[in-house]
């Protein structure tokens, strides 16, 4: 069953001055219906706590919402599906563990990555990044660029390769039109909303040109 993916994935991140529901709220008042709740700074029940109060924002917003990485809450609070960050995951266990109706996010850099992703045959979107140098996630995964994007999507479509592919790591608004130009279906961006001095103004700007 093929499911809905938004074009516009907003990350929470661990943030000393606004916390993860603070960034929640501002986010789903500006018009988000997808949310991904990313965390690492907590020990299980204090993400639980955590999730359980974004997640009431959420249903009252009709927002989607999605964890980062922790399996083990998919079946004890209300959310809709986890994002895995490691590129080497079996995500056909993966799959099993959480059932055929929550959404499974994988991340990916290469289109090697990519391929082995579509081979699972049962994850619902791809994160492929990162565009830039990025501190929300430090890593030495080679940059791609624009034009990384348009070898990727046109290697995808050669070799038949439909899932939703998202661009992750350093996106700002200016790079929105050239994204989708490259051929990717929507972006993934945390810091371009949540270090700006306007979160909603940054948020709603990114928001028009995918909508």
């Amino acid at each position: 069953m093929q499911k809905y993916i938004s074009k516009f994935h907003y990350l929470t991140q661990d943030l000393s001055g606004r916390s993860h529901l603070e960034q929640v709220m501002i986010a789903c008042q500006n018009g988000a219906n997808w949310i991904q709740y990313r965390c690492f700074s907590k020990d299980e029940e204090q993400l639980l706590d955590d999730i359980n109060r974004i997640a009431e924002v959420c249903d009252d917003w009709g927002t989607t919402l999605i964890v980062t990485d922790h399996i083990s809450l998919i079946s004890k609070a209300d959310i809709q599906g986890i994002h895995i960050e490691d590129m080497n995951a079996d995500f056909k266990s993966i799959r099993k563990e959480i059932g055929p109706d929550k959404t499974l996010g994988a991340s990916a850099n290469t289109i090697a990555d990519i391929q082995r992703i579509a081979d699972s045959k049962v994850v619902d979107y791809i994160g492929c990044g990162p565009l830039r140098i990025t501190l929300t996630k430090p890593n030495d995964y080679p940059l791609l660029g624009i034009n990384g994007y348009l070898l990727i999507t046109e290697e995808m479509k050669k070799r038949g390769i439909s899932i939703p592919l998202l661009a992750v790591g350093g996106v700002i608004a200016d790079d929105v039109d050239a994204l989708l130009k490259a051929g990717v279906y929507g972006v993934a961006v945390s810091a371009a909303v949540n270090l700006s001095p306007d979160p909603s103004i940054a948020f709603k700007e990114i928001y028009k040109k995918l909508h």
